[in-house]
């Protein structure tokens, strides 16, 4: 049933919602598979330079020769960056400064889901570094060269699994394998327990942080630098994968007969990436949901709540300091 799964919007938002990347600079991280590989080819084919923000590894340079050489024309600028580590990003970020003067689009694509309760090197849970802190950092860093662009984007990846309670501090300080545990095998195969509330807290903080951009870009008059938003569906990605192997989720779980395919599911962050029309605050996805064309959603309301966004402002800076805007 998965495996005959077709694609049916990607070709409809390169013709409709995208534009010509000719001397545009893109940043994407988490290119090895999925989304990212997809947003990645597809900018690449509109003629963007993009730099390819992964950690160093055998998919990562499998990825790289997949991409050249099903964009022979692309340029590509395969960076090694691991979002589970600062030092590492920080490295990254400084080669890119010295390469560029500027950056056109950044794409917080990368993720991590359900997985166990465990610590990066620098002492955060391995969802919330990877998913929201590592990218605040990397927009904190590349800030200045957005600057620098006629209209930048900064587009932040979320998904369903950003409906839920509110952001706590406490899923942002060092309290990396002291986040309630791993859960039991039946609360994780109802995608329910500790590890998926510690993954909703990255997909929340991720809209929080787009709308946290827009009200500060706003305050400070900041208009070539737009924030937006997008979520893939239920995308046939390497992320339930990773997530089965770690114990999070049922291996054959028939949600996954309900998805779309990884191209589809690139659909929200191709057309923010690329689409001549958008306007801050724009979020991508498909209405239904799961799956679909991806739409202007209207942001349920709790997506930019003041609370939300200074518990993400707050918890981010504490990890790896001031974000100047």
């Amino acid at each position: 049933m998965i495996n005959q799964i077709k694609t049916e919007h990607l070709e409809t938002v390169i013709n409709n919602h995208s534009q010509d990347m000719t001397n545009k600079v893109v940043v994407i991280t988490g290119t090895t598979s999925g989304t990212g590989y997809v947003c990645a080819r597809e900018v690449a084919k509109k003629g963007a330079t993009v730099i390819l923000l992964n950690r160093e590894s055998e998919r990562s340079k499998d990825s790289y020769k997949q991409l050249t050489g099903s964009v022979p024309s692309g340029k590509f600028d395969p960076i090694a960056c691991d979002l589970q580590n600062f030092s590492s990003i920080r490295s990254a970020m400084e080669i890119i400064k010295s390469r560029y003067t500027h950056i056109d689009v950044l794409v917080n694509n990368a993720g991590v889901m359900a997985l166990k309760d465990e610590a990066t090197i620098d002492g955060y849970d391995v969802q919330m570094q990877t998913n929201c802190i590592s990218h605040f950092l990397i927009t904190k860093e590349l800030f200045p060269l957005l600057r620098k662009s006629k209209e930048a984007r900064i587009v932040n990846h979320s998904s369903m699994a950003r409906l839920g309670g509110p952001l706590e501090l406490k899923y942002f300080e060092k309290n990396g394998g002291n986040l309630g545990g791993n859960g039991t095998d039946e609360a994780n195969a109802g995608f329910q327990g500790p590890r998926w509330e510690r993954y909703h807290q990255t997909k929340l903080a991720n809209c929080a942080f787009t709308y946290g951009l827009k009200k500060k870009f706003e305050e400070k008059g900041i208009t070539n630098v737009i924030p937006l938003l997008a979520h893939p569906g239920l995308a046939l990605t390497k992320l339930q994968v990773t997530t089965a192997a770690d114990g999070g989720m049922e291996s054959n779980s028939g949600l996954m007969a309900q998805a779309q395919t990884a191209e589809d599911g690139a659909t929200g962050i191709i057309r923010a990436a690329m689409d001549q029309n958008v306007k801050a605050g724009d979020f991508f996805g498909p209405l239904a949901g799961w799956k679909g064309f991806p739409d202007h959603i209207t942001p349920e309301d709790y997506l930019y709540s003041d609370s939300n966004i200074n518990i993400n402002w707050e918890g981010c800076e504490k990890a790896v300091g001031k974000f100047d805007i």
